[in-house]
């Protein structure tokens, strides 16, 4: 297990060190004493690109713990007349984070588009859900969640997650955001165990994080 930890640390600090020394130019890599640039630059480009990654682990964690919603909102749902899809709640969700991101000092648009994918991601795991409960009923819940008390538990994340928005605009506009969000959900993944239907719906919801 020790080895497995060690190793993945040595595959994320590789991963990131090629996306800063150079989009993973292994001639970079190999080759620092051909390089020019002053030792403290790097080390100031090594802390900066350490703190993005840490501001966008954080989004990373709090989308995973939001799609673990999802399954509580799939289960309080299934075989109700409930629709996956709820616009009007949706729209409360997206003006109310859109106001807290103004409090918060973030860009409301900005919030409002990482919080559309977050929504859209939530109903890939809600129809998942439904597909495969559909195909094997032994596997629905047997019991159903309270949906007041479980959208408590959304806006507790969405809270957290523009309060993360506000303080990443950096890391979000970083050139290497990409990379280092990719690292970071990747870590996610393995760390949360997420299943195949999760993962994907993890990448939907990063999908407007990175600016541009």
């Amino acid at each position: 297990m020790r080895l497995a930890t060690d190793t993945r640390r040595l595959v994320t600090a590789g991963a990131l060190a090629a996306v800063l020394l150079g989009g993973g130019s292994t001639a970079a890599v190999a080759a620092p004493a051909q390089s020019t640039r002053p030792a403290a630059s790097a080390a100031a480009t090594s802390a900066s690109y350490a703190g993005s990654y840490a501001r966008l682990r954080s989004l990373a964690d709090l989308s995973a713990q939001r799609l673990a919603t999802a399954d509580l909102v799939a289960a309080a749902k299934y075989g109700t007349d409930s629709p996956i899809d709820d616009p009007a709640r949706e729209r409360q969700v997206l003006e109310a984070v859109a106001r807290q991101a103004e409090e918060a000092g973030a860009d409301p648009e900005a919030t409002v588009r990482i919080f559309r994918d977050q929504i859209e991601a939530n109903k890939v795991v809600q129809r998942g859900l439904f597909r495969r409960w559909d195909a094997d009923p032994s596997q629905a819940p047997k019991d159903r969640p309270d949906l007041g008390e479980v959208r408590e538990e959304i806006n507790r994340i969405n809270a957290e997650l523009v309060r993360g928005i506000a303080l990443s605009p950096e890391a979000r506009t970083a050139p290497y955001c990409g990379g280092v969000l990719t690292v970071a959900a990747v870590r996610v993944r393995h760390e949360d165990r997420l299943d195949g239907l999760h993962s994907v719906a993890l990448g939907r919801a990063l999908r407007s994080v990175c600016a541009g």
